[in-house]
This record gives structure tokens, sequence and C-alpha cells, in this order.
């Protein structure tokens, strides 16, 4: 390799050691082109899959920052530089590792930290981010439904509790109101309308006072 194109060779690895989360190191021995083609569409676009030299996967480590142990540099390597989530990438390498023994998995870099191939087991093992997350979002969900419901029954029994006697309080009262000054129109319009009355019965006797004056008259005759 000349020496300009091994020189972006390097910075182009070194790149991608440090914008990965986690790097996986495997050996791709007897896998065809075709397997290749498989793997890294099982990877998906998040995850980049490369085949590199060792001697210069030590030099592109080294200028990221990234401690690799030598032994795992061996053979024929090829890299997964995960971008996306790191276990979906470990999910996808262990099921085609399973499908394709030839696929060799070494060990890795994860959040900066050398692991183990039995580590990036375990990580397989979880579930992704994306699970996770929906199955936080409908607990939580559960939850604030669980809370508005309480919510809505503490609310009506104080509705009950409060009303209740309220209803039974205020009926006399608005009645006693409304009946008292009607009694006691009643009683001063009976009250003025008494006089009238006995005027008016008065008021025939008139006459009966004119008679008797005229039958004292009528002897004198």
């Amino acid at each position: 390799m000349a020496r300009p194109d091994k020189e972006a060779a390097v910075a182009e690895l070194t790149e991608d050691f440090r914008t990965a989360s986690a790097t996986v190191l495997t050996e791709y021995r007897g896998l065809t082109v075709t397997s290749m083609k498989e793997l890294r569409r099982a990877l998906g676009s998040d995850t980049k899959y490369s085949v590199v030299k060792n001697t210069l996967t030590k030099i592109a480590a080294k200028d990221a920052g990234v401690d690799i142990d030598p032994s795992l540099l061996t053979g024929p390597s090829a890299l997964a530089f995960i971008k996306g989530d790191p276990i979906d990438a470990a999910k996808s390498l262990k099921n085609f590792s399973k499908e394709n023994p030839l696929l060799v998995i070494k060990g890795g870099i994860f959040e900066g930290k050398s692991v183990t191939v039995a580590e990036i087991m375990k990580l397989a093992d979880l579930e992704s981010r994306e699970v996770l997350l929906s199955k936080l979002a409908g607990a939580m969900k559960g939850s604030l439904a669980k809370a508005i419901r309480t919510i809505d029954a503490l609310r009506l029994k104080k509705e009950e509790t409060e009303g209740a006697p309220a209803s039974v309080s205020e009926a006399p009262t608005e009645t006693n109101e409304a009946e008292v000054p009607a009694v006691a129109e009643t009683v001063s319009e009976t009250a003025s309308e008494a006089p009238a009355e006995v005027v008016a019965d008065a008021t025939p006797e008139a006459p009966a006072a004119e008679a008797a004056s005229e039958v004292t008259e009528t002897p004198e005759a």
C-alpha cells in the first residue's frame, strides 16, 4: 500500500474508533462474499463492518486512544464499528455467528473499555434500547391512567360527601325566608282592610237614625 493510501486508511480507521460507541473485532476466515453482504445487511446502516489490516488497526487505535489487546489482532480481521445501539449490533453478530460458525467474535471495545467475548454475548442477551423505552412508556401510561382514576374517584367521593348535607340544610332556609314575608303581608293586609269593613257595615245605620227622628215629630203634628 502506498504511503498516501496508508495514511488515508489510518485516518479513516482512527475516526471510526473515535465516533463508534462500541467496536467488535471478528475473524472472517472462510466467509464468502455473499455471507459478508448478509452480515452487513443484518448489522444495519448504523454499523460499519470493514476488513482491515492488523498493522493499520494498531496504529489507528493508538491514535484514537483506544487500547486493544494485541492478541486480538491475529489472522484476517474485520471490525464492526457500531454507531447505533450496541445491543442490537451484538444480537446481530451473535445470531449470525450461530448460523455461520466461520465468523469468530474475538472481543471488542465498549464505552472505551475492552470487553471479552462472554461480555459481548451478555450484551446481546439484553433487551434493546427500543424495547426498554417501549416498556417504560407502557408502564408510565399505565401508572398515569391509574393515577387519573384514583383522582376521579376521590373527587366524586368528595362531591357526594359535601353535596348531600348542603341540599338538606339549604331547603328549610329557603322555605322560611319565603314564607315569613308572605305571612307578614297577609296579616298587614287583613289589618288594613278591617276598618274599611267596619265603616261599610256602619253606613246602613244612618237611615235608621233619620227614621227615629221622623217618628218623634209625628205626634206633635
